[in-house]
């Protein structure tokens, strides 16, 4: 390797910028911000927006050089969380038009899932994130990509007030009012905060895909196709998501504890895909992404003294199919929202962050997610002999009941041709009925009535 010549010291990378912002272009210079953002990815870009147009100064790191890459998602993002969040589809990043869903069962028997719901695209991530950045950019916000968080920055009272960072290997600090930790799964912000984001291996599945090219002989190409069996994926499912003309995003996700040689996720999905010839005989792979997804709903408080956690940093992620994106979107704008008017008291402390988990798991997407946590418990004890009998007596409506947690249709049906079922439905059931409004509670009176009697014929 050729020397470099001249000084070290002479390198720019450690001076500060004159003439512009910081944060304009990447420097190792201690800086000053009311909000720092680690991690940009959907719920990152989307806070930096939101704190941006509030008029605050913001600055996101994030420790890759690329945004976007490398994905760790089937990418489907639905029509009603785009409109909520303000993102409007966009060619470029909206890949696979998706208007309905079909779940199957082990023997090929299918569910099918149609209506307003169910209508969405898969996008292109790499650069669907380049338009969340584009965005919070444009409202006010300075970006550093290749910036490493490697330590917290806290007061003598342990509130935190930012992070020592590295970026080409030159240390600096940035101080803030507020730190956003939207650094994944395995955030450091969190640990370092002194937040519980340790998740138990049963509320961990692991995911494997392939983005494939040539991919054919797919029903409804512009539907969400969804695999179910413990011969397919073990508490899981594998899945096809088509993203454009023949090119799909085909994975699967199983539970992380079912991992062994041979029973990897990556395992299973080759197996899967080699029985089916009929539709990758012709196709080949363009990508490979594999990653852990936290299935537990929650970290039980993602908020401390000058910190508050979003997306897989605070594992907000749908506990039934491991989709993240809206929902850390969603939970970004309530943390900008909420972090703003704390701001603006000049008050970040852990009280005044509350709000944001009070909204959150009590309003929005949070209360649903609680509920079908509950949900993933009862279908892990089901065997394909159940999934089979369920294809049979469910249909559409119910199945989105169930994505909506709305759940006494389906637990009335499975006590009327399940009543062996009446244990699991009391142990991991009843419990959501005690998360519902009390004009909801009343739709399980019947449900009491079909659960004493499928009781009475087990005892």
């Amino acid at each position: 390797m050729a020397t470099i010549k001249g000084d070290p010291g002479d390198t720019v990378t450690d001076k500060p910028l004159r003439n512009l912002p910081p944060g304009t272009i990447p420097r190792a210079v201690d800086a000053e911000v009311d909000v720092l953002v680690v991690g940009l990815g959907p719920g990152g870009l989307v806070a930096a927006r939101d704190f941006a147009k509030q008029g605050f100064r913001v600055l996101g790191i994030d420790r890759k050089q690329e945004l976007g890459a490398p994905k760790r998602c089937a990418e489907g993002v639905s029509d009603e969380g785009l409109a909520h969040c303000g993102v409007q589809p966009d060619p470029a990043w909206a890949y696979g038009r998706i208007e309905g869903a079909a779940l199957y069962a082990p023997s090929g028997k299918r569910v099918v899932l149609q209506g307003p719901g169910t209508t969405g695209w898969v996008v292109e991530r790499k650069i669907f994130e380049k338009h969340l950045a584009r965005d919070a950019i444009l409202a006010g916000a300075k970006l550093m990509p290749k910036t490493q968080a490697v330590a917290l920055l806290k007061d003598a009272a342990g509130a935190v007030k930012g992070i020592r960072a590295s970026f080409m290997g030159k240390e600096f600090e940035i101080r803030a009012r507020l730190t956003i930790g939207a650094d994944g799964i395995d955030s450091m912000v969190g640990k370092w905060s002194g937040l519980r984001t340790l998740n138990r291996v049963r509320d961990y599945h692991a995911g494997f895909q392939y983005e494939m090219v040539g991919v054919e002989n797919v029903p409804e190409w512009k539907w969400l196709h969804l695999y179910f069996g413990n011969d397919v994926a073990p508490n899981g499912y594998a899945w096809i998501f088509p993203k454009g003309d023949r090119v799909a995003n085909v994975g699967i996700g199983i539970l992380a504890k079912e991992s062994a040689w041979g029973r990897r996720a990556q395992d299973h999905l080759d197996r899967w895909i080699e029985s089916h010839p009929d539709m990758f005989r012709n196709a080949s792979v363009t990508e490979i992404n594999g990653s852990g997804i936290p299935v537990s709903s929650r970290v039980p408080a993602p908020v401390a003294d000058g910190v508050m956690l979003v997306g897989d940093a605070a594992q907000l992620v749908n506990p039934i199919h491991g989709g993240g994106i809206i929902i850390a979107m969603r939970a970004a704008m309530i943390a900008a929202r909420v972090g703003g008017e704390a701001l603006r008291r000049n008050d970040a402390s852990a009280a005044a962050l509350q709000p944001y988990v009070d909204e959150y798991w009590t309003k929005d997407e949070g209360a649903v997610t609680e509920k079908l946590l509950r949900l993933r418990y009862f279908t892990e004890h089901l065997s394909d002999k159940d999934f089979e009998r369920l294809a049979e007596i469910l249909d559409g409506d119910v199945v989105l009941e169930l994505t909506e947690a709305r759940f006494p249709t389906f637990v009335k049906l499975m006590l009327r041709h399940f009543p062996k079922m009446a244990p699991l439905v009391r142990k991991y059931m009843l419990a959501v009925r005690q998360m519902e409004e009390e004009r909801a509670k009343r739709d399980w009176d019947e449900v009491d009535e079909l659960l004493a009697a499928a009781e009475a014929k087990l005892a």
